[in-house]
């Protein structure tokens, strides 16, 4: 466990909008905890200004603030969470050290493979093409790639746990199930054995709270 932060309570989130900032979000959820939400959005102006600049060199959301530690990637921020405020109720990531490193591994598998590797490709080149370019061949090869992981999704989901580690929610679950419902909004396909999985997960409140949180605001009206 991590060392208690120093003025616990103070716990401030910035980003809305992505899958990467409703994984920090589902967290606190699960957590139950207060925090405030600072809801900029990816590539705004809002990144760029001094009071953000301030906090990360790298203009990335999500970014948390816990008094005067702040930490970006979401399965870090999620990590943090868990071992600063988590008990043996609520934590997201197992205690014992075998269980703990499969639960990473799963977090780095979706990062690397499914997040970065795949989606976020597809999320460049089709959605973001006047920063990033088109490139279709590009998308469809990031979708075949996609594909090509899920027989170990499967495989891990077939053993018949509720959840993907076992008869709990640990950040694995919050990774994986972020990048399945990105990939059915891309229209990239899941086996149904993950699209039940996924349903089953997506339904929890939690996640209800967590994606309200993580709506991009809408302008008054008034």
């Amino acid at each position: 466990m991590t060392e208690q932060p120093q003025d616990p309570g103070r716990i401030i989130l910035w980003g809305v909008g992505t899958p990467r900032t409703l994984r920090p979000h589902w967290a606190l959820a699960e957590l139950g905890l207060d925090y405030e939400c600072q809801p900029i959005q990816t590539r705004s102006s809002a990144m760029q200004t001094p009071e953000f600049t301030g906090l990360t060199a790298r203009k990335k959301i999500p970014l948390l603030q816990d008094g005067a530690f702040t930490l970006t990637e979401s399965a870090a921020i999620i990590t943090y969470l868990s071992d600063a405020y988590g008990d043996e109720r609520t934590a997201l990531l197992p205690s014992s050290v075998p269980a703990r490193a499969q639960c990473l591994e799963w977090c780095f598998f979706v990062l690397s493979e499914l997040d970065s590797g795949s989606l976020y490709v597809i999320r460049r080149h089709q959605y973001l093409p006047q920063i990033y370019g088109e490139a279709p061949e590009a998308c469809a090869g990031a979708a075949r790639y996609f594909a090509d992981q899920m027989p170990s999704v499967e495989r891990q989901l077939d053993k018949g746990h509720p959840f993907l580690l076992g008869d709990r929610l640990t950040a694995a679950d919050i990774m994986l199930t972020s990048c399945l419902t990105w990939a059915v909004r891309f229209g990239v396909g899941i086996p149904d054995i993950a699209a039940a999985y996924a349903a089953r997960i997506t339904a929890r409140p939690a996640y209800a709270q967590a994606m309200a949180r993580n709506t991009i605001p809408q302008p008054s009206m008034e």
